[in-house]
């Protein structure tokens, strides 16, 4: 593998391929809206649950925050113990790029901040399981106690990636997250990176890339 055109594709999961949203099962504990966004930005947002896909255990997490918030007790245990409510599915827009990708024999590979606890359902449940084991390989943050941003989990990525292709530079790499601070980071170490907001544009930049889309 010679060619500096980019010839392998790492995916982010949720947002891309996945649809997860809090607010799935949140409409079902808080029906007031404005409440029910209060609550997902204030007590159990983004960046509490990053903890955990960054490899803190639901337990301590559900304990900590409850013991700071002990009047919102019940729904952050609800966080945890009924996350698979907040799945929705696939995502069709992105699955369509990831069949023409696959069909026009292109490696995949998954780069996922996810719990450690709670990917295994996934891994073992449709309609995630069928889908998960066409990736050549997956790297869950939660398993590696890294999160992305942090060029580490990138470069872990990379080191996976040459067990099969042991010539391969970042410059080969195109990764696509939701996230633009993930998409960045991966930019800055030499990745080609997409923040995928819109499918159509996200094939746009692939077929420019020379990918099959």
């Amino acid at each position: 593998m010679t060619t500096a055109h980019p010839t392998i594709v790492v995916f982010d999961l949720g947002g891309v391929l996945f649809d997860w949203n809090p607010d799935y099962l949140f409409r079902k504990l808080i029906a007031d809206e404005t409440e029910r966004k209060w609550f997902l930005a204030n007590i159990c947002n983004g960046e509490w649950n990053l903890q955990q896909d960054g490899g803190r255990s639901l337990a301590e997490a559900t304990a900590s925050l409850s013991a700071r918030h002990p009047e919102h007790a019940p729904l952050i245990a609800a966080f945890n113990a009924r996350w698979t409510e907040m799945l929705g599915g696939t995502l069709a827009p992105g699955m369509a790029i990831f069949d023409a990708l696959e069909a026009g024999g292109v490696p995949l590979y998954a780069l996922t901040n996810w719990s450690a606890e709670t990917f295994p359902y996934a891994r073992s449940n449709a309609p995630f399981q069928p889908i998960l084991q066409r990736f050549k390989d997956i790297l869950v943050s939660g398993e590696e106690r890294l999160i992305k941003p942090d060029p580490r989990i990138y470069q872990r990525m990379l080191e996976r990636i040459r067990v099969h292709y042991p010539q391969v530079q970042p410059a080969h790499l195109v990764f696509i997250d939701d996230v633009e601070r993930n998409a960045l980071a991966a930019r800055a170490l030499g990745w080609r990176a997409i923040h995928h907001t819109d499918p159509a544009v996200t094939a746009a930049q692939l077929r420019n890339w020379g990918l099959p889309v």
